[in-house]
C-alpha cells in the first residue's frame, strides 16, 4: 500500500523584507531538504482559503486535508472542543477563550492588545486562571474548559453563533474598543470586562509580574461555532491515517475526520517544540500500518504573529532539518510513497496576522523523482512553475492520485 505524508508548516509564506535583502523568510532560510524536493518534485501554488472565508488556520487546514469549508466549516472552537473531549450538544455554541495581555489604559475600550498569548503562558498557570474564570463566570449557561497554554474553551448553552468576533492575534498593538463584541455579543463583552477585573489581581499574575512576565489579565472570546460533522477520511479516500500536532484545532479536525491523533511529548506549538519527535512519531505510525500522515508544525505561524523575523527563519530551518529531512530518510525503506510539503496560509511578519494569499506546495514521489525544475522551495519559485490549484480539496485529490493538477 502506498504511503502518503503531508508536512504542513503553519504560516511559513511571507512578504519580501528589506532587512532580508528583499527576500522572504522562506527565501532567506537554509532549507536544503525542501529545496531538494523542489528540484525533484512537482511544485506550484494553491489557494487554501475559499472566497468569502476568513484566512484562519481552521478554514485553511480543513481545506488542505480535503474538506470544502463551504460544506463542512462550522467554526474554529467546535473543532478544538472535539480535541478536548467536550461533546457539544445541539443547542450549545463553543467559543475559543484566549488568555491575553491588555494594557493598563483607564477605560476598557482604550486598552491595547499587548500580547494575544500572554507571553505564551504556561499550561499550569493558565489552568489556575481558567479555574478562577469558571468560579466567577461559569455555571448555568456558561462552562469553561482548560486547554494548552493560552488556548481555552467556553461553551454557551443556548447561545447564538452569528456574532461578529475578532481573533486577538489580528489586533496586536491596537486599541480593543473597535473590536469588542456588540449586539448579540454584548453579553460576551461583559464577560470579558469582568474577567479583567479579577484576573488582573490573581496571584498567578502577581507572580508573573514579579518575574517580568506579561500578565494574563483578560480572557478574549472568539472563533464560535456549533458541532461539526465531517465525512470520515477513510470513507472519502480509502486510507487510514494519523494526525500529529501540538494544537487542539488540528487534533480536532483529525478526530472529526476519523483520523487517529498522536500525542508527542514536548510538542508545544512554538519554536521550542520537539521537531524531531514529531517526525519520529510520523514514521512510527507508518510502521504500524497507517497509510496517511498529516504532520502539522505551528512554530512559523507563532513567530509571524509575534513579528519575530529570526524566530520565523529558525522555525523554517528546524522544520527543514528535523522534520522534512528525518521524514525523507525514514521513507527510503518504503517502496512506494509520496511526500507533500506546504503551508496553510501566509502569516506575514509585517502585519502579524494571516492573509488569504495562495501558498507554495511541493509533491515528491519516491518512484518518480525527476520532474521538478525549481531552484528552491519558496513563493517565487512556486509561482514560476505556472501550476495553480483553486482549492485545498483539489490539491489533496491530486496528491492522493484522484485527479490531475492541470
Amino acid at each position: 500500500m502506498k504511503k502518503y505524508v503531508v508536512i504542513l508548516g503553519d504560516g511559513m509564506p511571507d512578504y519580501k523584507m528589506p532587512q532580508l535583502d528583499n527576500r522572504t523568510p522562506l527565501e532567506a532560510a537554509h532549507t536544503p531538504n525542501m529545496d531538494f524536493l523542489a528540484g525533484k518534485g512537482i511544485m506550484g501554488m494553491v489557494k487554501t482559503i475559499p472566497q468569502g472565508y476568513p484566512p484562519g488556520s481552521d478554514v485553511a487546514n480543513l481545506s488542505v486535508i480535503g474538506y470544502d469549508p463551504a460544506r463542512y466549516y462550522t467554526g474554529r472552537s467546535p473543532l478544538e472542543a472535539v480535541s478536548m473531549g467536550v461533546d457539544l450538544k445541539e443547542d450549545e455554541v463553543a467559543f475559543r477563550c484566549n488568555l491575553v495581555t491588555l494594557s493598563e489604559a483607564s477605560s476598557f475600550e482604550e486598552k491595547v492588545m499587548v500580547d494575544y498569548s500572554a507571553g505564551e503562558i504556561s499550561t499550569s498557570e493558565a489552568a489556575l486562571l481558567i479555574e478562577e474564570v469558571g468560579k466567577e463566570l461559569g455555571g448555568g449557561e456558561f462552562s469553561f474548559y482548560p486547554g494548552i497554554s493560552y488556548r481555552h474553551l467556553m461553551v454557551w448553552k443556548g447561545g447564538p453563533d452569528d456574532i461578529d468576533l475578532t481573533p486577538p492575534h489580528d489586533i496586536s498593538d491596537r486599541e480593543v474598543g473597535p473590536y469588542l463584541p456588540s449586539g448579540k455579543g454584548l453579553h460576551l463583552r461583559q464577560l470579558m470586562e469582568k474577567s479583567h477585573e479579577f484576573l488582573s489581581h490573581h496571584p498567578v499574575n502577581q507572580s508573573r509580574g514579579e518575574k517580568g512576565l506579561p500578565p494574563a489579565n483578560c480572557m478574549w472570546l472568539w472563533g464560535q461555532g456549533r458541532k461539526p460533522r465531517l465525512k470520515s477520511f477513510k470513507d472519502k479516500y480509502g486510507l487510514t491515517g494519523s494526525v500529529i500536532s501540538a494544537v487542539d484545532l488540528i487534533k480536532g479536525i483529525g478526530l472529526c475526520a476519523g483520523l487517529e491523533v498522536v500525542e508527542v511529548p514536548g510538542a508545544t506549538g512554538n519554536i521550542h517544540t520537539d521537531f524531531s519527535g514529531k517526525a519520529k512519531a510520523a514514521l512510527l505510525e507508518l510502521e504500524k500500518g497507517k497509510d496517511f500522515i498529516y504532520l502539522h508544525v505551528e512554530a512559523p505561524d507563532e513567530a509571524g504573529h509575534q513579528g519575530k523575523v529570526e524566530d520565523k527563519i529558525k522555525a523554517i530551518e528546524e522544520i527543514d532539518e528535523k522534520v522534512v529531512g528525518e521524514i525523507l530518510r525514514g521513507l527510503e525503506k518504503h517502496k512506494d510513497y509520496s511526500l507533500m510539503v506546504l503551508s496553510d496560509h501566509p502569516t506575514p511578519l509585517k502585519v502579524k496576522t494571516h492573509v488569504e494569499d495562495p501558498v507554495p506546495f511541493v509533491i515528491y514521489d519516491g518512484k518518480d523523482s525527476s520532474r521538478g525544475k525549481a531552484a528552491g522551495f519558496n513563493e517565487g519559485e512556486a509561482e514560476k512553475t505556472g501550476i495553480f490549484l483553486e482549492s485545498g480539496p483539489q490539491l489533496m485529490d491530486y496528491f492522493l492520485g484522484k485527479r490531475s493538477c492541470h
